[in-house]
Parts: structure tokens; C-alpha cells; sequence
């Protein structure tokens, strides 16, 4: 049980930096913006930006 617990921990750390990465993203601009998509993209390969509008 221990290891799932790391686990999980490991999860709900990922979701909440991934969270906050992408409140930062809706504001940067330039060279910020693709320093936040390749951290994002770190984190969670599948994702995708949202579309411009």
C-alpha cells in the first residue's frame, strides 16, 4: 500500500502544478508562453494547447 500511496501523491502533485501552469498560460505572451508549453508538455505529454480564438 505504501507504494500506491506514493503514487497517488505523485498524481495529485502533477494535477495541481499542471493547474497552475495553465492559469500562468492564459496570461503569457512571447518566450514565457513556450517555457510554460514545454513544462506542460513535460508533465502530461498528451495534452494539447487549447485553440485561438
Amino acid at each position: 500500500m505504501v507504494e500506491r500511496r506514493i503514487e497517488l501523491d505523485r498524481r495529485y502533485a502533477r494535477k495541481k502544478k499542471l493547474k497552475k501552469l495553465k492559469t500562468k498560460l492564459e496570461t503569457a505572451t512571447g518566450e514565457t508562453r513556450d517555457k510554460l508549453l514545454f513544462k506542460i508538455k513535460r508533465l502530461s505529454p498528451a495534452w494539447t494547447p487549447p485553440a485561438a480564438k
